[in-house]
């Protein structure tokens, strides 16, 4: 009867005490997000972004591509040169930059979007960032800010109900297929987002060729600014 009534007695404090401990740990965390998040406001340009906080050396050309303003970029090189390097710094940027913003990772294959969120992770761990899904998409990495980027393989079925996206890459252009690209364009529709084109070619044909040859006149109506590395392009 004596342990009853001092466990009767002494249980609701340890309770309280325990629910004291989980607000205070659930509190600390949120002021650590909210650190994050304020630390990550004060983003510098891409170029100086892909240096001092993903420790990314450039080259010339890839500092030009960072630190383009165009909407719309086409890329054009050759193997080996970076470009899914340049792809993750743009794509972190924009996340880090612009606070619940999505930007959109287009690849040929599943295999290779998540080779490329992979990378991804690895060089969002120098931001301090602990990798971490969106808890919605298989392939995708979300930030302290409430941005997110999602990884999606060329595939059309795999590629419709995103909307209003921040930015748009496609890695690897060259494979994907004209149906997925045409799927994946009005994902920028509502809110007016950037599109980038990276690849190496891939043969005289498909959606990156005609833009890459031809330009508007290949029925793509955004105008883009080009770069070949030894070849790039902007705006289409």
């Amino acid at each position: 009867m004596l342990a009853k009534s001092i466990f009767e007695r002494f249980a609701p404090r340890t309770a309280s005490m325990l629910d004291l401990a989980k607000l205070n740990r659930r509190r600390e965390a949120v002021e650590e997000r909210l650190k994050e998040a304020r630390r990550m406001s004060l983003v510098p340009n891409a170029a100086e972004f892909a240096r001092t906080r993903l420790g990314i050396e450039l080259d010339e050309v890839q500092e030009e591509v960072l630190l383009s303003q165009t909407k719309r970029g086409i890329l054009h090189c050759t193997r080996q040169w970076g470009k899914s390097t340049v792809a993750v710094a743009k794509a972190l940027h924009r996340a880090a930059s612009v606070a619940g913003s999505l930007v959109l990772v287009a690849s040929p294959s599943q295999r290779q979007s998540a080779e490329w969120m992979r990378k991804a992770e690895e060089i969002a761990r120098h931001m301090g960032i602990t990798p971490r899904g969106d808890g919605h998409n298989a392939i995708s990495l979300a930030l302290p800010n409430g941005s997110r980027i999602v990884g999606l393989p060329g595939i059309e079925a795999t590629v419709r109900g995103f909307s209003a996206v921040s930015m748009l890459l496609i890695d690897g252009a060259s494979r994907v297929t004209e149906e997925a690209y045409k799927a994946l364009r009005p994902t920028l529709a509502v809110g007016g987002g950037d599109l980038w084109l990276m690849s190496t070619p891939c043969g005289k044909r498909g959606f990156f060729y005609e833009i890459w040859e031809h330009g508007a006149a290949s029925g793509c109506e955004c105008g883009c600014r080009r770069r070949s590395v030894r070849g790039y392009r902007g705006p289409f």
